[in-house]
């Protein structure tokens, strides 16, 4: 489904990435792990194509897209939610979902209603009124309305409560479930390993450990020099 190969990132002068490789198979949920500053979210921007990189590729299932421009990526079905959410505060639930470009009808807001049923309770309320675990649903609610085959999921758990976060957990277990890739970023570990099946490691930019969620729980070192565990 993704492959990136050897990216290297930079913001003006500064180099964030160094040479970052992972891939995400088809019906996978894969956590990119890490501290604040790792180099999660420039991972995941980099793939986007908020932050291209200068060095190095980026495939979806087999078509280069490195460099893509943001909506064309999203139009050729990769979902993004960001860490800082961006929903249209003066915008209702519905106006929310109603603006997205719809690349086929295989999500609609019916159906993001159906994994998301708390949002059709409000869906005629403000988005800037809402609660922080309202608006993280909303937010993936808005990515699903792409119909996206690959949904790149940045900090999902960030400031939410552990019940909401609970709840989360078994929404994205659900668009797995639905058949839907997913690259999970996240610093919170043990809510992560209760979703992937396989881990990347990265912290100062580079790729530590790659594996599986067995092979990490195993690693003591790795979880204690870069996880903090």
């Amino acid at each position: 489904m993704l492959d990136v190969n050897g990216i290297n990132t930079y913001y003006g002068l500064s180099h964030i990435l160094f040479d970052v490789s992972l891939c995400v198979k088809a019906g996978e949920v894969v956590g990119l792990l890490g501290r604040n500053g790792a180099g999660k979210s420039t991972t995941m921007k980099s793939i986007m194509g908020i932050v291209p990189p200068r060095r190095g590729t980026i495939s979806l299932k087999g078509k280069e897209i490195t460099g893509q421009k943001p909506f064309i990526s999203f139009r050729e079905g990769i979902g993004y939610v960001p860490d800082d959410r961006r929903v249209f505060a003066d915008l209702c639930v519905d106006d929310n979902l109603d603006i997205v470009y719809q690349r086929s009808k295989d999500w609609d807001k019916d159906r993001v209603y159906e994994i998301f049923p708390a949002l059709k309770e409000i869906r005629s309320r403000r988005a800037g009124h809402l609660s922080g675990g309202e608006q993280q649903m909303l937010t993936i609610a808005r990515a699903l309305m792409g119909s996206p085959e690959l949904l790149l999921l940045d900090e999902p758990t960030e400031g939410l409560a552990p019940l909401i976060v609970r709840d989360l957990e078994q929404q994205i277990l659900k668009l797995r479930d639905a058949g839907i890739s997913i690259l999970l970023s996240e610093q919170n570990v043990r809510s992560a390993l209760r979703m992937i099946t396989r881990a990347y490691v990265i912290d100062n930019g580079r790729i530590r450990f790659e594996g599986t969620v067995r092979d990490l729980e195993a690693n003591e070192e790795v979880k204690r020099k870069y996880l903090m565990i």
